[in-house]
């Protein structure tokens, strides 16, 4: 083992999180901060190009690929579960979407127990992390870090749908992160002059040459290290070595939902009858490390249509002209998000915020003979349907205290009946949205699911057999005051002394869309935090 190195604080993962986590911390120039990243450089193609990042999702030189546990509510599959392994993390490889979620989601968090975390309270770290190309105001931030860009791939049956969705009964909305988070509009991205904004470009790479900011890349932590139960360092390997961090004032571990409760139960923090399963030495007996486990689920309607899209615009002499389109302004179909146009819907008129989400893009995949993911040939276009709010919980566990191994992920994604009724609901406004004169006149016929609109029972199991995650795993170190609370309100992992968890894992419940966003402003506030605890000490 190396000797090792020191900082006032160490950040574990450089994801979307950690970087807003570590760049904030080191904007006080009296506190050093070394960030720890298991993942590349995020300086690459795949992870700058937006719509290369089909190229970076399980590809395992930027996405850890986490496999799944067999899931009896969709069929018996074992879905990847995708997790940034680069700097950025999830915010490097991304479908770029930009969107807070609800205000009732925060307001929410707080009645669970998260006190300070309510709309009100976060709205300003909102404003703060960005710069949005529609301008300041009171919801919207004019100075930030983080670009958030109206989508440059435009198609006009996207605007289309919009209209459709009007006509479908839907509001026309002016800013799904404005005042009133629920109707229709086009995305926003994470994108600057046509570029990814990741984490990464946003709050490290401008602030790199900071003298007390050191981000080590390709360092793979193994342990957070205590004396009694007070954390000081983390041990990590870096080429193939193992070396040692020394932490003078704590540790914010900023791995993600998935790596965060692995690393605390790898170090002692967790339910103490698995760690001791496990053979790990239980520092402090936490029982909800690695427990509410929660995504979005959900699945496409994909329709054939007539009329120009993405899938028959990016072949032969049209790709040379998109290439030359990027590399002379940043425009065209390479700078493509996942989707192009949302709507933020009730499927119930009793509910006080949106519990589905239909996100539109003029694009459709299909699987090939290996099963990877390539664009249809056909003109397509698809709707995504989500579940905001879903029932259904799981875990994350240990497979064996060896901190190679990946963990065991264990989610019924459709376990509970309402989430499944819900996801039904939410295909019926989809296809109602399809039926509507703006855009009928373009559909040619539906692709998936392709089963009759009357057949219920139907369209419930063709819900589960298509239904997958959304790539928005949270809630397995929540945040709160309960027996089950893994962090305070300060993030403070309860128990212990010195260690804090920033990121999505801490949500005590999903917002209302994707959760990229969330988890930016959750590493910018939950640095005022951390500062806040220092302070208090000193």
């Amino acid at each position: 083992m190396s000797g090792a190195i020191e900082a006032d604080i160490i950040v574990v993962g450089g994801g979307s999180a950690g970087c807003a986590m570590a760049a904030r911390l080191s904007e006080r120039g009296d506190v050093s901060v070394l960030l720890l990243e298991a993942g590349r450089s995020d300086r690459h193609p795949f992870t700058r190009i937006p719509a290369a990042n089909i190229k970076a999702v399980q590809n395992p030189d930027f996405d850890w690929c986490y496999k799944a546990e067999p899931d009896p509510s969709i069929g018996g599959r074992a879905d990847v579960w995708a997790a940034g392994k680069v700097l950025g993390g999830g915010s490097a490889i991304n479908g770029m979407i930009y969107i807070r979620g609800h205000a009732r989601d925060y307001d929410r968090w707080a009645e669970l127990g998260a006190t300070g975390w309510d709309h009100a309270s976060v709205l300003p770290y909102f404003r703060r992390l960005e710069t949005n190309e529609r301008g300041a105001d009171d919801h919207r931030g004019g100075d930030g870090p983080l670009a958030v860009s109206e989508g440059r791939a435009r198609y006009p049956i996207t605007d289309a749908w919009i209209d459709a969705a009007v006509e479908a009964g839907i509001p026309r909305s002016p800013d799904l992160n404005g005042a009133s988070a629920e109707g229709v509009d086009h995305i926003q991205v994470s994108q600057k002059g046509g570029w990814r904004h990741s984490t990464a470009a946003a709050y490290i790479w401008p602030n790199i040459r900071r003298p007390n900011l050191t981000v080590e890349l390709n360092a793979v932590s193994s342990r957070i290290l205590f004396e009694g139960k007070r954390a000081t360092g983390v041990e990590y390997e870096q080429g193939g070595e193992v070396k040692r961090a020394v932490a003078r004032r704590g540790v914010v571990v900023c791995a993600g939902a998935m790596n965060s409760p692995r690393l605390l139960m790898l170090s002692g923090i967790g339910p103490a009858a698995h760690l001791t399963a496990m053979g790990v030495p239980v520092v402090h007996d936490l029982p909800g490390v690695g427990a509410n486990l929660q995504d979005h689920v959900g699945s496409h309607l994909v329709n054939a249509v007539s009329g120009k899209t993405l899938n028959v615009d990016v072949g032969g002499l049209n790709g040379i002209k998109h290439l030359c389109g990027f590399g002379l302004g940043r425009r065209g179909a390479l700078t493509t998000s996942i989707g192009h146009a949302q709507a933020l819907v009730k499927t119930r008129d009793h509910l006080r915020a949106p519990n589905v989400q239909l996100a539109f893009a003029p694009l459709a995949f299909d699987l090939d003979a290996q099963g990877k993911i390539v664009l249809r040939k056909e003109p397509s276009v698809s709707t995504a349907i989500a579940v905001l709010h879903p029932k259904s919980r799981g875990t994350v566990t240990l497979r064996a205290p060896d901190p190679k191994a990946p963990p065991v992920i264990t989610h019924q994604l459709l376990g509970e009946e309402d989430d499944l009724t819900q996801m039904v609901e939410g295909f019926a406004i989809a296809r109602r949205i399809m039926a509507q004169p703006a855009i009928a006149r373009y559909v040619r016929s539906e692709v998936r699911p392709a089963t009759a609109e009357e057949d219920a029972e139907g369209l419930r199991m063709m819900a589960r057999m298509t239904s997958t995650t959304f790539y928005h795993p949270v809630g397995t170190c929540r945040m709160g005051q309960d027996d089950m609370a893994v962090v305070d309100p300060d993030l403070r992992v309860r128990g212990v002394d010195g260690l804090w968890v920033a990121d999505a894992s801490i949500m005590p419940a999903l917002v209302a869309g994707n959760t990229n966003a969330t988890a930016i402003m959750i590493g910018d506030k939950g640095s005022a935090h951390v500062l806040k605890t220092l302070t208090n000490r000193a």
